[in-house]
This record gives C-alpha cells, sequence and structure tokens, in this order.
C-alpha cells in the first residue's frame, strides 16, 4: 500500500478510496468475467458490462492505470481491452486465488461500514447493525449475508491457501481439520493436491448444506468430511493438523486462548496446528493490512483483533505448544506452526 512521502502522496492516501470504489464497480458489473475468455474491442466490452458511453472510457483506463486491464494502442479506432496476469489470477471466478467473492461482500457490507470509523475509535463499540448475537449466529440468520460469507471468505482466503500448500510438508501428513472451515475451500485445495491427505470440516450446523455442495463438486466427498459444532461448547475434532484461518482475529483475548487451548487437547502427540492470518509486523510498522484488518474487527465485533506473531507465539506457548515459527505466504498473510 502507499506509504506517504509528500504532500502528494498524502492527497492520493486521502482519496485512495476513489480507486477502490472503481475496482469493486468492475467486479459487481462483471468486467473481469467479460474478459476471461480473451481480449474485447471496447465497444462490445461497454455492452458486455452495461456501460454508459459517458463514463466506459475513463473507467476502463483507470483499470488499465492500475494494472489490472491491458489496451491496445490507443489511437486505434477502437482500442481493445484485455485482463493483465494479475487480474487473470485473483479476479476470474473458478480461479485458485480468486478474490471476487470478498470484494464483493467487501462492497455490500464493508464499504458503508467503514463510514462510522471515527464514531468506532471515539467510543470504542462497532458500527452500527451488530446487535448481542454471536457474530456468526448473525450472519447466518441473514440470507443475504449466509449466501454470500461463505464465498467471500475462502476467497479472502484463496491465495494464502494456495501458498500455504507449498510450504508445509502436507505429504507427511495423514489428516487435517480445517476449523471454521466454511464451505472448504482449504481442504479442497489440499487434498487434491496430496492424495493421501482426509479433511475434516468443523463449523457451524448451517454451514453443512453448502460445505457439502462444494465438496462434491470438486470431487473430493469420499476423503472430505463435515463436522457440525460450536468451539464455544464442543471440542474440536482431533487430527494431526489442525487449521485456523481467519479465526482468532474475529474474538477477544481469552477467547483467543480458550481456543488456542482446545487445539492443544485435539491434536494427536507432536501434531501441528497452523494458523493464517494477516499478521502484524512485530514492529507495528510496515504490514499495513493487518493493521486496517484490525481495524475492521473493531467495527465488526466487540471483542476482535489482529496481532502480532509475538503476540501470538506467547499465547502459544501458555497453551502448551513448542517449536513456533512464523512462515511468511503471499502478500500480507503469514502462518505460525507450532507443534503440540
Amino acid at each position: 500500500m502507499l506509504r506517504v512521502s509528500c504532500p502528494t502522496d498524502v492527497l492520493e492516501l486521502g482519496t485512495s478510496f476513489y480507486a477502490a470504489k472503481v475496482l469493486l464497480a468492475a467486479v459487481e458489473l462483471g468486467v473481469f468475467e467479460a474478459l476471461a475468455d480473451g481480449p474485447l474491442p471496447a465497444r462490445r466490452l461497454h455492452t458486455e458490462c452495461g456501460l454508459h458511453p459517458r463514463t466506459a472510457r475513463d473507467f476502463l483506463d483507470v483499470l488499465v492505470s492500475l494494472g489490472l486491464l491491458e489496451r491496445s494502442d490507443i489511437l486505434q479506432p477502437q482500442p481493445v481491452y484485455a485482463l493483465t496476469p494479475v487480474a487473470e489470477a485473483g479476479l476470474v471466478r473458478g480461479r485458485p486465488e480468486y478474490v471476487g467473492d470478498f470484494l464483493t461482500l467487501a462492497d455490500r457490507r464493508s464499504y458503508p461500514l467503514w463510514g462510522h470509523l471515527t464514531d468506532t475509535l471515539r467510543t470504542g463499540e462497532p458500527g452500527p447493525g451488530l446487535d448481542d448475537r454471536d457474530l456468526f449466529d448473525a450472519v447466518y440468520a441473514d440470507p443475504k449475508q449466509a449466501s454470500i460469507y461463505p464465498a467471500a471468505m475462502s476467497s479472502l482466503s484463496a491465495p494464502a491457501i494456495v501458498a500455504l500448500a507449498e510450504v508445509f510438508p502436507w505429504a507427511d501428513q495423514r489428516t487435517v481439520c480445517d476449523v471454521g472451515a466454511s464451505r472448504g475451500a482449504l481442504l479442497v485445495h489440499l487434498t487434491r493436491r496430496f492424495p493421501q491427505l482426509e479433511g475434516l470440516g468443523f463449523d457451524l450446523p448451517d454451514v453443512a448444506p453448502m460445505f457439502a455442495e462444494y465438496v462434491e463438486q470438486a470431487g473430493v466427498g469420499e476423503r472430505v468430511r463435515f463436522v457440525p459444532g460450536d468451539f464455544f461448547a464442543d471440542q474440536l475434532p482431533s487430527a494431526d493438523v489442525l487449521v485456523m484461518g481467519h479465526i482468532l482475529h474475529d474474538w477477544n483475548l481469552e477467547t483467543k486462548r480458550m481456543l488456542l487451548d482446545k487445539a492443544h487437547k485435539a491434536l494427536r502427540p507432536d501434531g501441528t496446528l497452523v494458523i493464517y492470518e494477516t499478521l502484524i509486523d512485530d514492529e507495528r510498522r510496515s504490514n499495513t493490512f493487518g493493521l486496517l484488518m484490525s481495524l475492521h474487527m473493531a467495527l465488526r465485533t466487540r471483542g476482535g483483533f489482529d496481532y502480532t506473531a509475538a503476540d501470538a507465539r506467547s499465547w502459544l506457548l501458555d497453551a502448551g505448544f513448542r517449536d513456533v515459527r512464523v512462515q511468511h505466504l503471499v502478500g500480507a498473510h503469514s502462518a505460525l506452526i507450532a507443534t503440540a
């Protein structure tokens, strides 16, 4: 992200939501899906996405300037637009690193919520619309949220999941349990990549139908099964590896410690806990996205916050874990890997 070094940078940072909204609008309008099969002339792309001629040129050329689209010579009668490699990887549905569903959730829910940041900074209270129900009870009680939330969480984690598959010795493992599995994206990716693995997805009972549909479509239903439960009331399933991705940051410190204690009890001897998050750097200076995510949790929850690797290491050691190490994954994401 932009780190300011002059007054012009300050101006650009203060209006960076302009660019963010262009990206979010492009996802909503289907620009990247329209170009998934190859380049299109400008007028054809306008028609495919329902763009008005007055704004279409500037809109698409902002995406060019951001590195999301490529464009042929502007002097041609009708320029041709195409996806850049980064858009091809991250913004076309079905690709392993697709992040579009999370951006859709960000547009619909997070963008309005951040308009209340000043109030939250003054009061410490989350944004409007949060009642006293558990965060996920509220999510699944709302049909609109329930229909998009699991896909959005999978989308947020997609690049980290791809990276995690390459940096941990999964070939030496037999069983993996994803705690808070949502629709099962991690387990699908791992079991496709490592045929000997069997996966357990632990999540609230409301998630079961979405999980079953997703893993069956992926063709791994025989090696991946759903375990319904509530980690406040139930013990975690036993496995060689437990994974918590974007789980701990939802909760206050007491709950974080409780979940780590339960993970330690559930793991087999010498088993491994893998935690991946947008970990804040220990100096709290460089991982801007991690710091922003922590503010986001302040807006969305009553106690959630993101944390540094040093914070988590102390909690893990207190819970009885050993050999704690940090592994960078991709972008703002890193993993904590600890032995029970």
